[in-house]
């Protein structure tokens, strides 16, 4: 009796916080505990069961043990899609998901890490694989990360393993150091290129909203003297043909009218105006530009009266010339004198 309540009593068992227990009877999957606490199976040898840690972040190294510099170049070197070697290491994170798939489905056994590093690996080479180096290295090194671990799950579902990839952090991504120098040298000319061209848009996004400014100028200038030069050629025609018209009908007023028109438009631009008089040769000097710069008439005629007063009379008979002497009495005369 007592031996019967102790084979019975060996049946309790304790779940521990973040596990799940497998119950399997006569070693055929029977139950799954996800429950922490105090529990009861058949006992041994009827039932039997297994512990699975769900709760528990596991890590796997890719590419190097412990640190980047222990580095394992069999699984850290990947050819990329321009034929460049990129020497990669990167860290898995994963949980076990499914204990039953976990530990009916698969023969990882107690320590899947081998397995899923492998699995890792492969997806990192295709991943890697379908890119260029400077996109690993550079452009979308994060992507890459993101993609890896969603084929390596895809894969890990594919064979129904029962294990959660959390996520895939690359800790190191460069060339080989065999060629470490040769590529730096081949990133700073594709910097000093980006550069330059960089340079060169800049160049042009400045000149060519300049250069299309002028040319706009240009054509608007050349719009508005095409539109004046029309306009001025249209009423130079209108006018013709109004004096034509007064012309027909009075010639003689038109062609005065014309004519003094023309003298003041010509007088307007001129300072001084000289007059050949009738009565004699003398010219007769008008300075215009003081007249209209006289403020007052008084002035303006004390202008014209000293203009008069200056003008020889013609009507005036001429005085009559001194009468010449002759050189050789003036010096006779002096040489008597001295005498």
């Amino acid at each position: 009796m007592v031996g019967t309540l102790l084979w019975l009593g060996s049946g309790f068992y304790i779940v521990p916080e973040g596990n799940q227990s497998a119950v399997m009877r006569f070693g055929e999957f029977k139950q799954l505990v996800d429950r922490a606490g105090f529990t009861w199976r058949m006992p041994y040898p009827i039932e039997s069961h297994e512990l699975v840690n769900a709760q528990q972040l596991r890590q796997v190294e890719v590419g190097y043990r412990n640190t980047v510099r222990n580095k394992t170049l069999r699984e850290s070197l990947m050819l990329t899609t321009d034929q460049s070697i990129v020497d990669l290491q990167f860290a898995l994170q994963y949980r076990i998901g499914d204990a039953k798939n976990y530990l009916f489905n698969n023969n990882f056994g107690p320590v899947p890490e081998e397995t899923v590093r492998q699995v890792a690996e492969t997806a990192m080479r295709e991943v890697v694989g379908r890119r260029s180096i400077d996109q690993v290295l550079y452009e979308e090194k994060e992507q890459v990360a993101k993609d890896a671990r969603a084929l390596a799950q895809s894969i890990l579902d594919r064979y129904r393993s029962g294990i959660t990839l959390v996520d895939i952090t690359i800790q190191q991504a460069q060339p080989p150091d065999q060629v470490q120098d040769a590529f730096e040298d081949a990133n700073k000319a594709a910097q000093d290129r980006e550069r330059l061209i960089n340079e060169g848009q800049a160049y042009a996004n400045d000149v060519i909203p300049k250069a299309r400014g002028a040319a706009a100028r240009l054509l608007e200038e050349a719009e508005g003297y095409r539109q004046r030069v029309i306009a001025t050629a249209q009423g130079d025609a209108s006018r013709f043909r109004q004096v034509l018209t007064e012309y027909s009908k009075a010639p003689q007023v038109t062609r005065d009218r014309m004519y003094l028109e023309t003298m003041q438009q010509i007088f307007a631009n001129t300072s001084k105006v000289y007059i050949d008089t009738k009565a004699g040769s003398n010219l007769l000097s008008l300075p215009l530009d003081r007249l209209m710069q006289s403020g007052s008439s008084e002035a303006g005629a004390r202008a014209i009266g000293a203009m008069q007063s200056a003008q020889p009379d013609a009507a005036a008979p001429a005085s009559p010339a001194p009468p010449a002497v002759n050189r050789q009495d003036g010096i006779r005369g002096r040489d008597r004198d001295t005498r």
